[in-house]
Formats: C-alpha cells, sequence, structure tokens
C-alpha cells in the first residue's frame, strides 16, 4: 500500500510542510475548525442526498482538513494523460454515430456497441457541432506506487463533484489562510469561467451572435441539485427546469417575465431518456417537448450530447488503450487496470473461479452500488454474485483489487491513512481544452475501506497542485 504521505517513518518531500502544520494543531483547534468547517458547508448549503427504500434526507458530505497534494510533475502527467483521453473520447464517439471505422477495423466487438443500451440510434449520421460530443468529462484515477497513476473509469455523461473541489478549496482559504500565503498552490476558482468558454465555443450552426447557455436541471430533488446551481451562480447563467423552456418551431426558448428568450446551448444536467418525452421516454415530466428536433435542426447544442454515455460503459473501458491507439495514433500515457469482460466465456470463467480476488462491477453501474469487493465479501454475497454473472455475463466486468494510496486523515487527537481516489475534470471545446490544476480527491472515511462514494460513506478533500 503506497502512502503518499510518508515513506515508511519519513515523510514525503511534498508533504513537510503540511505535517509539520497538522502536528502543531493543538486537538482543540482541531475539533474546532472541524466544528467551523461543518458550520460552513451548512450555511452555504452543500449537501447532497442519497436515494433509497430507507433514506432521502439531504446530508453534508464529510470534509476532512488535511489536503492531498500533487506535485507539479505529477499533475503535467495527469493533465496530458486525461486530455489525451478526452480526444480520444471524442473521436471514439464521432466514429460510432457515423462511419464505425473501429468496428470495421475489428478493434471492438460490434456487439459492445450496437447492443449497448447507452448506444443513441437517433445520434446515427447526425453532425454535433465542432464534433465534441462530451465536452466535460470527469477521470477517475487511482494511484498505486511513487510513479504510477492508473485509470479507475471515465464519466462522460454529467460528471459531478466539481462544486465540491471549488468548495473545498474555499474553506480551507477562509479557515486557514496562512497556508496559502506559504506556500505555492495552483487556484481552482477559474474552473466555471473556463465551463462557460468551452461551451460558448460550442455553439450550434443556426448561432450567429453571442451564444446564450442555461443549465438544465431535473429540479431541487436531484442528488446533485446543489451543484447545478453553483455553476449557474458562477457563471452567471440561468438555471433552467424543463417548464422553463419551450419549443416553437424548432427554436428553442426561456420563458421569462420579460417574454421568451432564444436559447443556443444547454448544459444538460439530465439523464438522455428524460431530455425530450417526444423523442425519448413519454412518461419524463422533467424534460423539454420538442427538444430533440431543435437540436438536430442545429437551432440548439445539447452538451453532453444524447449517446454520450456509451464512452463511459465500463466494459468500453477495458477497449480504451485500443480506442487511443486507433484514433490518435499514441500509446496510453495514463494506464488502464487490467479488466476482464464476463462476456467472454475465457473470462467469464476466470471470475467465477477467483471471484475471491477480483472487484466485480456492473457494466452500467455508478456510485459504488452494483460492486463486489471479493476480499471482504460474505460467502453469501460472493454466491449471490456468481449467479448473476452466470444468468447475465455481459452485464459484469471484473478487476484485480488493487490497493489505493493513503493520505491522512484527521482522527481525533492523530493523523490516520484513508484510501484516496482522484477526480480531475477535462474540458473540451472547439479547438481548446482546458483544466484547472487540481481535482475532487474523495476518501474512504472508514479503516481500510476501498469505496470512496460519499453515498456509500465516502469524503472529500482539497486537493493542491504545487507551482513549484
Amino acid at each position: 500500500m503506497y502512502n503518499e504521505a510518508f515513506d515508511k517513518k519519513k515523510i514525503r518531500k511534498p508533504y513537510s510542510n503540511i505535517m509539520t502544520w497538522a502536528n502543531s494543531l493543538p486537538q482543540n483547534t482541531v475539533i474546532k475548525k472541524k466544528l467551523q468547517a461543518e458550520n460552513l458547508f451548512k450555511k452555504i448549503g452543500i449537501t447532497f442526498s442519497v436515494y433509497n427504500n430507507f433514506d432521502s434526507a439531504e446530508r453534508l458530505i464529510p470534509f476532512d482538513m488535511f489536503p492531498r497534494i500533487i506535485t507539479r510533475m505529477e499533475w503535467m502527467k495527469i493533465q496530458d494523460g486525461v486530455t489525451q483521453r478526452a480526444l480520444a473520447i471524442n473521436a471514439f464517439l464521432r466514429d460510432i454515430y457515423n462511419k464505425c471505422e473501429i468496428v470495421k477495423a475489428k478493434k471492438i466487438p460490434g456487439y459492445l456497441i450496437y447492443k449497448n443500451p447507452a448506444y443513441e440510434i437517433k445520434m446515427i449520421g447526425f453532425k454535433v457541432p465542432n464534433n465534441i460530443y462530451s465536452p466535460i468529462i470527469g477521470t477517475d484515477i487511482i494511484r498505486t506506487d511513487e510513479k504510477s497513476f492508473k485509470v479507475l473509469e471515465d464519466n462522460c455523461r454529467t460528471p459531478s463533484g466539481v462544486s465540491y473541489m471549488i468548495e473545498n478549496r474555499e474553506i480551507m482559504m477562509r479557515m486557514f489562510p496562512e497556508l496559502f500565503q506559504q506556500l505555492n498552490i495552483e487556484p481552482v476558482e477559474n474552473y466555471s469561467s473556463y465551463l462557460l468558454d468551452i461551451l460558448k465555443s460550442l455553439a450550434p450552426k443556426k448561432c450567429d451572435k453571442d451564444p446564450k447557455v442555461v443549465i438544465l436541471t431535473p429540479g431541487p430533488l436531484n442528488s446533485a441539485y446543489y451543484e447545478h446551481s453553483f455553476l449557474a451562480d458562477t457563471m452567471g447563467i440561468e438555471l433552467v427546469q424543463g417548464t422553463d423552456l419551450v419549443v416553437e418551431n424548432n427554436v428553442t426558448y426561456m420563458r421569462t417575465t420579460k417574454g421568451k428568450e432564444r436559447v443556443d446551448i444547454i448544459y444538460r444536467r439530465i439523464d438522455d431518456d428524460f431530455i425530450d418525452p417526444l423523442s425519448f421516454n413519454q412518461s419524463s415530466v422533467i424534460g423539454v417537448p420538442g427538444l430533440f428536433d431543435s437540436y438536430r435542426s442545429g437551432n440548439v447544442n445539447i452538451c453532453s450530447a444524447p449517446g454520450s454515455g456509451i464512452a463511459d460503459d465500463k466494459a468500453i473501458y477495458s477497449y480504451m488503450p485500443e480506442i487511443i491507439r486507433f484514433y490518435l495514433g499514441q500509446e496510453p500515457i495514463l494506464p488502464s487496470i487490467k479488466t476482464w469482460r464476463c462476456g467472454s466465456e475465457k473470462d467469464k470463467n476466470y471470475v467465477l473461479s477467483n471471484l475471491e480476488k477480483l472487484v466485480i462491477k456492473e457494466v452500467h453501474g455508478s456510485g459504488g452500488y452494483g460492486m463486489l469487493i471479493g476480499n471482504s465479501a460474505s460467502k453469501a454475497k460472493i454466491n449471490l454474485f456468481a449467479k448473476k454473472i452466470k444468468l447475465n455475463p455481459e452485464n459484469y466486468i471484473a478487476q484485480p483489487i488493487l490497493d489505493l494510496s493513503t493520505v491522512p486523515i484527521f482522527k481525533k487527537d492523530s493523523l490516520s491513512p484513508r484510501h484516496v481516489d482522484l477526480r480531475p475534470f477535462t474540458l473540451i471545446g472547439n479547438r481548446k481544452i482546458k483544466l484547472v490544476a487540481g481535482g475532487l480527491t474523495r476518501v474512504a472515511l472508514k479503516d481500510g475501506s476501498l469505496v470512496v462514494n460519499s453515498s456509500q460513506g465516502g469524503g472529500v478533500k482539497d486537493t493542491w497542485v504545487l507551482r513549484d
């Protein structure tokens, strides 16, 4: 297990100043600051919801004050790696909805695309503005040793968490301003202006003015609603629900107190199926009737494009090295994790014989749900997953159980290591790519746990990329 802060008992150089600071804090100061941080989260209203049969309450995401540090050299490799993936993913999406050369070249099986529920046949042959299908990609990265950063998965549909990245920084700067005076830390607050610039660069073909951008949200009951409202506020644009928009003669308008105002770009935070009840799920009450026809007519752009979610399918993920080579002619900068596809008879047999040693994931699962971590699962749960895999093998992939790197958290009167991952956000527009230097560090607050998702008891940290 790689400890990012310690080499055995010796403090690693990037953490030397922070460790001195952390060890100098009296226990009562740590408790006081922790309460102060919680109160700031409450005051700002940073919450998330977990929806299940037992609980739908709003709750605070746990925040740990010990920052996660990344050196400039480490960040440059991460940045190059996620940029490469963003370019390859968009090239892949453009291809599979048009000529599908990658299938013809037998680099990826056709059934993984054409039988995939995330593949949207209505998008076939449609040229999206500037060939950018997924302008916002959150890449989940883990670290296993001093030099090795690996990609766990890509999030291309509606990746969330950027508001936590920005607010974590805001809270740390309020509580410990002296640290930011002492250390040369890259800013992250530019994200919203970067996002607006990227979206405006993707104006539809029938837009001849400064594009009008809005964020389309399912509404206040959505688990990520705080982020939707946060981004609208910081971008200086309107946050709208489906009932706020209307389509007339294939042109999309926003209803306002002054009348209808044309909309050019929609950053949508609702799933494909609910975008438009006329073209997708007829029972949708959160979408906009006629929106897809407006989109296909070139009067409005929807970001991300419907059907983009196929690129973050976990079975497709296993082909990302081939996808990068095929479209970019390059070797992957950030390696993927060894993945067994249970749809393959050989892989399925291996997985069924080694369930105790593997992580099993649903191909379309997210949030830490529908997952088995073999070495910590009960015999009954292992047997249950074996039955599921036998019944529907194509719905599952398997990966080795990896020791995610650890970073200390404040635990009572001491520092205690916990597993972390990292989600940087890549913004890709018309001939431009932007990232803020940093990302969302998620941390498994339970000792020994590898599950970092907030819905499963995980928390967050501020992520510092050092300039020097």
